[in-house]
């Protein structure tokens, strides 16, 4: 029997407190557009490093994320050389996973060549808005590195992009639809 939701939320966080680290994200940042470029490659670093660890490892490290990856200034990281490669995968308050840290470059460097010609990366997505999500997965595939299927639909998910971030009576959604 489906527990009872007393306060309408999302079930994966009708219960927390609302300091709990998933409620503030459900709450402040889940399913809300992003307009801003860097922010975009901020959520999509953060998503390709939750690959294999658990969402909350992540969120308790958004903040050192954004310090290590020079606030997620899409320019700098794709400049990133081997001395930085070093000093993150030194660096204790991030994922140090060279995959992850080679992936981040790489794809900054991808969102510059896409911002060249499509003026943002956000206009790249809103232009591609339409298709299925089968087609974004093989279209990030073919686009990014380190970004399967999970982490190409939470990302759109946790960015907007998809809907169903929240379920119709939580009032996150709510809000959301004032935005």
């Amino acid at each position: 029997m489906a527990k009872k939701n007393p306060n309408n939320y999302c079930e994966f966080v009708a219960d927390l407190n609302l300091t709990n680290v998933h409620r503030v994200y459900h709450d402040t940042q889940y399913g809300f557009p992003i307009e801003n470029d860097n922010e975009l490659f901020g959520r999509l670093l953060l998503e390709i490093n939750q690959a294999g660890l658990s969402w909350t490892t992540i969120l308790n490290k958004q903040k050192n994320f954004r310090k290590a990856y020079s606030t997620y200034n899409i320019q700098r990281v794709a400049n990133y050389n081997k001395k930085d490669v070093e000093e993150l995968l030194n660096n204790p308050g991030i994922i140090r996973n060279k995959l992850k840290v080679n992936a981040a470059i790489y794809n900054a460097n991808k969102i510059l060549l896409i911002q060249k010609e499509y003026g943002s990366f956000k206009f790249w997505l809103q232009k591609n808005n339409n298709i299925s999500l089968e087609a974004w997965i093989k279209l990030f595939k073919q686009t990014f590195k380190f970004t399967g299927p999970e982490i190409t639909r939470e990302f759109l998910t946790s960015t907007g992009i998809l809907k169903g971030a929240h379920i119709i009576s939580c009032p996150t959604f709510k809000k959301l639809i004032k935005v």
